[in-house]
């Protein structure tokens, strides 16, 4: 069996998890996020939702910048940029909470010389909640889809993983919570492992060496 060198994470659902009970069973994780915006802003989800598609969209493909992405969608809902960045902070915020049992356990691979990294679609207003600084610095690799210009299941975004890692797909393993996600990755020849949660993610590390 090969050794596994490196172990690359998604974020939302993995590394960051919705705060509420029945998130999982529903399935209402984003949504949950964009309907507390509407309702902060007094408006239907369907005029919210026709307000942010085209730009929620090219910003989550790194389509375009930042600036450009709150500027717009500012003008759209008739916001200042800086009341819209607060809105999606305490949104985030509101919804998500760091796994903190996870990144305790990633402390204990790291001194095993694993190498960690995170592979995962963002836009641009959800990047720095869901992915704080002081947390993630310690990633070796970080490859998020509005930086880079790709997203997830194109195949080149998990090649440009591997070329940072400069390791071969089977010295690696991706852990996803979402199945569509991991089958590109499967295709390069990474294991994968389909997050549901901390308990069963470190059994299933372990039955590929990873312990």
């Amino acid at each position: 069996m090969v050794k596994i060198k490196a172990i690359i994470f998604d974020v939302s659902g993995v590394l960051a998890l919705d705060k509420r009970p029945d998130a999982a069973k529903y399935n209402r994780r984003v949504l949950g996020v964009h309907e507390y915006v509407a309702k902060k802003l007094k408006i239907s989800l369907d005029q919210y939702f026709d307000s942010i598609d085209t730009d929620y969209a090219k910003s989550m493909a790194g389509e375009i910048s930042e600036e450009k992405t709150v500027k717009e969608i500012a003008a759209n809902l008739k916001i200042t940029p800086k009341k819209l960045k607060k809105l999606f902070l305490e949104a985030y915020e509101n919804h998500f909470k760091q796994n903190k049992k996870l990144f305790k356990e990633l402390s204990k691979l790291e001194k095993q010389g694993y190498i960690l990294a995170v592979l995962s679609d963002q836009w641009h207003l959800s990047e720095d909640p869901l992915m704080p600084k002081k947390l993630y610095k310690r990633f070796g690799v970080v490859v998020v889809s509005c930086d880079v210009g790709l997203r997830k299941p194109d195949p080149k975004i998990y090649k440009l993983v591997l070329k940072k890692l400069k390791l071969k797909p089977n010295q690696t393993v991706f852990v996803d919570n979402q199945e569509w996600n991991l089958k590109p990755a499967r295709k390069l020849g990474m294991k994968t492992i389909l997050f549901k949660n901390n308990k069963q993610l470190f059994r299933d590390l372990n039955k590929i060496g990873v312990s």
